[in-house]
């Protein structure tokens, strides 16, 4: 740099000592903020591998069961497991324990009221013998545990807490202990999914997909269901995907099965969304169920657009993670009247493929809001994932081509 500088008059010497502080004190910001949430990044991606083998020893001994004793349902029909509420309740003592906070914010999907019933115990015994034997394993994701195994007062406790209602202020983690969960009692895909809120922004993301595999034929559904029942498959399938706010970067690391112990990072590899921008060659997600999602309208908008393929119909935030990964290039959901998206069921997903170098908004074409409670509260019309901005523009034109015609 003095040689540069000494070849300068004093004016320009200025300017360029000027612009070379603009520069540092960029590259400064841009290294604070990468590094500001290093610590909670580390202990969610560690965290989310160990509910990632909780959920796959429960699915298992689901999948291979004479009864569905693990399985209940809620008041809106869905259905909760023995794995939604384990996993709540682990992701909640190790965020406490593993980052010093008794009194961390969680907003998450489950709550503990059928647990507590008289009538559950049971249901709680497993709970309860499912979550100490996953903690007891935390030393080899590279987390503390606790000393000795939780009775069931503490565990239910553990879940209760993740009662947040999330909002603009202050910093909130965001968990679907398992997003999906028709897929994961069906053997299919399925996810854990958790992210982190600060002061009105997703800035961290953690997908983790059990039986997503990491090679490059992951969409293959009908492997994935053979995989899933398979016993030796869990050492080929699997992943957990991961971000932070600003990198421009996604990760993804194979999961970690049996008795291996978990090396940071773990062979993890970035990810890219792919660079098709041609509707006639894109492959395009949107849910399995139509309870929730109006698929007659995003069948419209597909062939406005000239979407050629069919629809490849997946469980899970698995479909934000085939983006990301390059391996979709849409995923597209238009609610049905009177339902409301969860921050859950989108908060992790959106962020990763973002920094993977997509695009997430709203039918409008305007950005998600996460900041106003449980709720991704006024949502236009639905929701676009995409690989990229020309695709994307294409996609809200043909939204509102759609609208207007299927209004008329």
């Amino acid at each position: 740099m003095l040689k540069e500088v000494e070849k300068l008059g004093i004016s320009d010497c200025i300017n360029f000592l000027f612009n070379q502080i603009i520069i540092q004190n960029f590259k400064f910001r841009l290294k604070m903020e990468n590094e500001k949430y290093s610590r909670e990044l580390n202990v969610g991606v560690r965290v989310v591998h160990m509910a990632c083998e909780l959920c796959t020893k429960l699915q298992e001994q689901l999948l291979i069961s004479t009864n569905f004793d693990q399985v209940r349902s809620k008041d809106d029909d869905s259905l909760v497991t023995v794995a939604d509420w384990s996993v709540q309740a682990t992701v909640s003592l190790m965020l406490s324990q593993n980052l010093g906070d008794q009194n961390i914010s969680i907003v998450a999907e489950e709550d503990s009221q059928t647990l507590s019933k008289p009538e559950s115990s049971a249901l709680l015994a497993m709970v309860v013998d499912a979550v100490n034997e996953c903690l007891s394993e935390a030393p080899r994701f590279g987390l503390q545990g606790p000393n000795k195994p939780l009775e069931a007062s503490l565990i239910l406790d553990a879940i209760s807490q993740c009662n947040s209602n999330g909002g603009p202020l202050g910093r909130h983690w965001v968990l679907d202990p398992v997003d999906g969960t028709l897929g994961f009692v069906r053997g299919d895909q399925y996810a854990v999914a958790l992210a982190m809120i600060d002061d009105r922004e997703v800035v961290l993301g953690v997908l983790g997909c059990p039986n997503y595999p990491v090679k490059d034929d992951g969409l293959n559904m009908h492997s994935l269901q053979n995989d899933a029942r398979s016993e030796t498959s869990s050492r080929d399938v699997g992943c957990v995907m991961y971000a932070q706010k600003h990198t421009r970067k996604a990760w993804m690391q194979p999961l970690i099965h049996r008795d291996k112990w978990l090396e940071w990072p773990n062979s993890a590899k970035l990810i890219r969304v792919s660079s098709i921008d041609d509707p006639a060659e894109a492959t395009f997600c949107e849910p399995v169920e139509n309870n929730n999602s109006d698929h007659s309208f995003a069948a419209g908008v597909a062939n406005t657009i000239g979407l050629r393929k069919k629809p490849f119909r997946v469980h899970s935030m698995v479909k934000y993670g085939a983006i990301a990964r390059g391996e979709a290039e849409i995923y597209m959901k238009f609610a049905r009247s009177g339902y409301k998206e969860k921050i859950w069921d989108h908060a992790a997903g959106v962020l990763l493929v973002q920094e993977a170098g997509g695009v997430v908004t709203d039918g409008a074409g305007r950005p998600l809001d996460f900041s106003r409670g449980i709720y991704l509260e006024s949502l236009d019309r639905g929701l676009i994932a995409c690989c990229g901005s020309r695709l994307h523009q294409k996609i809200i034109s043909a939204v509102y081509a759609s609208w207007e015609s299927s209004h008329l």
